[in-house]
This record gives structure tokens, C-alpha cells and sequence, in this order.
């Protein structure tokens, strides 16, 4: 007599833990990629070498691009500051001594990125105008642009 009811106690124990296990849950999972852009490496330069006063020919600078990348699918613009030496949106190379020398600077200003793994660049590109440069006293010209990438 003891032996069914320990058993039947066992198969009401069961019957109620299978009774328990019935049903389903639905779990909400996400989580937000924040688009952004960020330089890679942000020292660029542009050179133009020694300029020729004699013969005063159009320069193509020599440049390195600064590298960065964005979010996947993410649209950036980029912007100039126009340079330390600047007026208006003219570009300009300085002695220090008040003597200038325009020159030319583009860029590709926007893009969609492509992830992280993908680095892009403006690529950069600048020149100085034949005949522009004759006059100028003797010295080292130079300029600093600061490109800005959104977002």
C-alpha cells in the first residue's frame, strides 16, 4: 500500500512539472549601430617643390592623402577652413612677411562609406597658376588646411 502511494505521488509530481513546462516566451532582442566617420590618419600634405621664377610654369603639388573611414552605407561630407592664409575662399601660401602666393586645393567633398575595414580619402589636389609666382621675394611659403568630415 505504500509502495502506490509513493508512486502515485511520483506521477502527480510529474504530471504537474510537465504542466509547467508548456508554453513559450518571446524575448525582444536589438541593439544600434551609431554612424560615424573617422580619420585614419589625418597628416596629409600637399608639396610643390622649388618654383622655377624664369620660367614661371603651372605646378602640380605632390600629394599625401589623409585617410579615414565611415559607417557602412553612411553619407559623409568633408569641408576646408580654407587655410590659415585665406581670403575669401581663395587659398594662399604665406612667407610670414605679408608676401602670398594663390594656389589651387579640391577635394572629393562626399561619399558613402563603406565599414571600417575600408579606408577612403579626399583625394586631394592642388596647383599653382603659370605666371603667378615672378615676383615674389625669396623665401619658404606655406599654409595649413584643416578638412573637416561629417558626420
Amino acid at each position: 500500500k505504500r509502495i502506490i502511494i509513493v508512486l502515485t505521488m511520483l506521477a502527480v509530481t510529474l504530471a504537474a512539472g510537465s504542466a509547467f513546462a508548456a508554453g513559450s516566451s518571446t524575448i525582444n532582442v536589438s541593439a544600434a549601430v551609431t554612424g560615424t566617420c573617422r580619420w585614419v590618419s589625418a597628416a596629409g600634405s600637399v608639396a610643390f617643390g622649388t618654383l622655377d621664377q624664369d620660367l614661371q610654369p603651372a605646378v602640380t603639388g605632390t600629394v599625401t592623402d589623409p585617410t579615414f573611414w565611415c559607417t557602412n552605407g553612411k553619407a559623409y561630407t568633408i569641408v576646408d577652413d580654407n587655410g590659415l592664409n585665406e581670403v575669401g575662399t581663395t587659398h594662399q601660401l604665406s612667407d610670414g612677411a605679408g608676401a602670398v602666393l594663390a594656389y589651387t586645393f579640391s577635394y572629393t567633398a562626399a561619399g558613402t562609406g563603406s565599414g571600417k575595414s575600408v579606408t577612403l580619402n579626399p583625394a586631394i589636389s592642388a596647383g599653382i597658376v603659370a605666371g603667378t609666382y615672378g615676383d615674389l621675394p625669396e623665401g619658404n611659403y606655406s599654409d595649413t588646411v584643416t578638412l573637416t568630415i561629417n558626420p
